[in-house]
């Protein structure tokens, strides 16, 4: 129903109601006496009146530490491969484990994590999840071996898998309908400078001869050391978070209107300089029975948005059995028409894109390592370092490395300056592209840029198969990580603006389920694929990536959704 024929049929209902007894108008009426700007406001109205401004902008940085915790979990393995290799006796299956552990963690939590986030609300979860989570980083870099590292980053992928979800979310919800798919395509650019931000570390920390042992027993080496540095976005976003309030939207959901309108006079005064008191919405939409917060309680509202009534209804504190119960019926449109179809939808493309782009993604440090070592040594010999010859070799290396493990191993681990830079390259041709994604969507569309750039992603995957030397596979790796990673960004967008509130974090986790599903199915294949042949882990990137594309052509265009 229009913003209009709310406040109409507000008019009417006051008409029958009296005024408060004691002058106070609450933040959980459904209707007052007096002009249409006094009416009960929905949440769209509200949060578009505490205005756009430095709390934004507060989000925006807060963002940037969040999001580098999240990209690191699942990249920073892709890093150190080449340099553990040695330290931790690798063959390429393992290196695909190491690359995919995380994403396994990342799967089993994201329900859990979904609906905790639901109930427990949003800034719990970030700031819950961002602690866990660093602790689990430094425990991989206090590894010793490759069980131990394989089991903190599964742990730790398990940890980060709740934010990483949420934090879409959070920031969707933090801001108006004008600015959201804007807020999602800026989180998209910080996930790329994220990218970016790797190499860099790992060129400024991985040749230093940091090799030491610690207590006596704990052997350190450079790879370590970068695992240690990339723990502190994680312990960051957490102490940062807790210093932000909780999410309105989700405190409406909950019936807590009281609440939730004192966080948008929060929001109102950091944005304006003005006092709280001269927030113009004095009371929101009662879309639940009002309620009471309870410290430590377990809320989870199903009750379905009513119009008419006229007095907040207090509810008894509720179990954990009951909420859990709750929880249940309040999924159950999930399961049901049309909520069921477009959830499968937006999952199977989820899947088919994480595969695609995280397998080349996590795996380009490891090619771009055996170009340049390639190059180096068959550099008098003019041999022309094809994508096919790549694979081959690197092949060839690591079995040669864990067959003649003393000799192979007996001089300390070195990698050429250019796999750094081809890696920074990439990243950066990202980041770049982020800025251009704005204005084409803009020009375009979501929709169909989503469409086109699964399409692009497909013929740039298959394309890396006739990459015939190093600049070639710089240039179509960069434009494939690119137009992928605005891809998912779209498709995150679409999911958040298509299902109802109660929904929505649950349908993201779980989207996101899909996609570490893919990402791990990817990686686990892709070291399988190489040992048989050139052509098949091109042909399985380049495939998905195509499907997905097909796939998009039928989602709902997220213009024409309500954000409810």
């Amino acid at each position: 129903m229009s913003e209009k024929n709310n406040e109409s049929d507000n008019r009417e209902k006051a008409k029958d109601i009296e005024t408060d007894t004691d002058g106070n108008s609450s933040s959980t009426a459904v209707a007052t006496i007096g002009s249409p700007e006094d009416a009960p406001a929905d949440f769209d109205k509200a949060i578009v009146a505490s205005g756009f401004g430095r709390f934004n902008l507060i989000l925006l940085i807060v963002a940037v530490p969040a999001t580098c915790a999240n990209m690191f979990e699942s990249s920073t393995m892709s890093y150190i491969l080449p340099i553990a290799e040695c330290d931790l006796h690798l063959t390429l299956t393992d290196k695909g484990v190491l690359n995919a552990c995380a994403y396994a963690g990342m799967i089993i939590s994201a329900i859990p994590w979904g609906y905790l986030s639901d109930t427990k609300g949003r800034r719990k979860v970030l700031v819950c999840g961002y602690f866990l989570t660093c602790i689990c980083v430094l425990g991989s870099a206090l590894s010793q071996n490759f069980i131990m590292l394989v089991t903190f980053k599964f742990l730790g992928g398990l940890m980060v898998n709740g934010p990483a979800a949420v934090l879409f979310t959070y920031l969707t919800e933090m801001h108006g309908p004008k600015h959201r798919s804007y807020v999602l395509m800026v989180v998209g650019m910080i996930t790329s400078a994220s990218t970016l931000l790797l190499p860099m570390l790992a060129w400024g920390i991985f040749p230093r001869p940091w090799d030491f042992v610690l207590f006596g027993g704990l052997d350190i080496h450079s790879w370590q050391i970068f695992l240690l540095v990339c723990a502190f976005p994680s312990l960051i976003s957490g102490l940062v978070l807790y210093t932000m309030p909780e999410s309105p939207r989700f405190l409406m959901s909950q019936g807590r209107n009281k609440e939730a309108l004192e966080m948008l006079q929060r929001i109102y005064h950091i944005n304006t300089g003005k006092p709280k008191d001269t927030y113009p919405i004095k009371s929101l939409v009662l879309e639940v029975p009002s309620r009471d917060a309870h410290e430590d309680e377990v809320v989870y509202t199903i009750e379905e948005k009513t119009g008419d009534k006229t007095e907040p209804v207090k509810r008894q504190s509720r179990s954990l059995l009951d909420s859990l119960q709750a929880g249940m019926l309040q999924m159950r449109p999930m399961f049901h028409k049309p909520l069921l179809g477009l959830a499968l939808h937006c999952y199977t493309m989820q899947f088919c894109i994480f595969l695609g782009m995280n397998t080349i993604r996590l795996w380009l440090p490891q090619l771009f390592a055996s170009m340049a070592e390639y190059e180096a040594q068959y550099a008098d010999e003019g041999g022309s370092a094809t994508m096919c010859t790549i694979l081959e070799y690197s092949v060839n290396k690591t079995f040669e490395t864990l067959t003649n493990h003393e000799n192979v191993c007996a001089v300390p681990k070195t990698v050429s300056m250019d796999m750094y830079i081809n890696n920074i390259i990439v990243s950066f041709c990202g980041l770049v592209g982020y800025f251009f994604a704005g204005a084409i969507n803009k020009l375009i569309g979501a929709k169909r840029l989503l469409t086109y750039g699964l399409l692009v992603s497909g013929v740039l995957g298959f394309a890396l198969y006739w990459s015939i030397n190093s600049l070639t596979t710089i240039i179509i790796s960069s434009a494939f990580v690119t137009v992928s990673g605005v891809a998912v960004s779209s498709l995150l967008g679409a999911v958040v603006a298509l299902f109802p509130t109660q929904l929505r974090s649950l349908v993201v986790a779980i989207a996101m389920m899909f996609g570490r599903l893919g990402a791990l199915s990817g990686n686990l294949l892709f070291p399988v694929f190489i040992q048989i042949g050139c052509v098949p882990p091109f042909v399985m990137v380049a495939s998905v990536m195509l499907l997905a594309a097909v796939l998009s052509v039928f989602v709902p265009n997220p213009k024409k959704a309500a954000f409810t």
